[in-house]
């Protein structure tokens, strides 16, 4: 899936998953792989806004039969064929749109969601979407600019440090992935 309007580099994760699992724990895998933590409202649709039916969690944003709960829904009832497309908004705030691709199914039995690969550094929660995340990274990539020392100290970047647009680490994608199952193996 990719992290719409996103570029140099896009923002993008590959994704295994059981084909059992509900939108809900899909959005929970999705969560993990984009290192998000799962505090905002989320809805998956066929083209975003407006496209019908959506899968959500039951909220005051519900209305009509065409917005379906998301942890009654198996993803496999919609996923259908290779080249699919379907749409998934994180925080209706931020509107942070991702455009998921079903690239193909294995035929194999899938237990756990499981991150093949992916690029590009996962923008923060609360930012401002992707204006906000691109504005942040010139902000504290600049030690001039007006709000460097600001954003840095809220963004957790040391002194002298900087946002690395390119950063992706593979393995602790997997290590969130795996606490969704209990299966967290930290040990070191």
């Amino acid at each position: 899936m990719t992290l719409t309007y996103t570029d140099d580099p896009m923002v993008w994760r590959r994704l295994l998953v059981p084909e059992d699992i509900s939108f809900d724990e899909f959005h929970m895998a999705i969560q993990a792989v984009f290192g998000w933590d799962g505090s905002h409202l989320y809805r998956f649709s066929a083209k975003g806004w407006g496209s019908k039916p959506s899968y959500q969690l039951p909220d005051h944003y519900s209305v009509g039969d065409d917005e379906r709960d998301s942890e009654e829904y198996l993803i496999s009832e919609v996923f259908k064929r290779a080249g699919q497309k379907y749409t998934y908004i994180y925080d209706f705030g931020d509107d942070w749109k991702h455009e998921i691709l079903l690239e193909k199914t294995t035929g194999e039995p899938v237990f756990a969601p499981h991150c093949l690969g992916g690029e590009g550094a996962c923008p923060p929660e609360d930012c401002g979407g992707v204006h906000g995340y691109y504005r942040m990274v010139d902000i504290v990539n600049d030690p001039d600019h007006e709000e460097h020392e600001e954003m840095s100290e809220w963004m957790g970047i040391p002194e002298g440090g900087k946002w690395d647009v390119n950063a992706f680490d593979l393995e602790e994608a997997n290590k969130r992935c795996a606490r969704l199952v209990g299966d967290d193996d930290d040990e070191e």
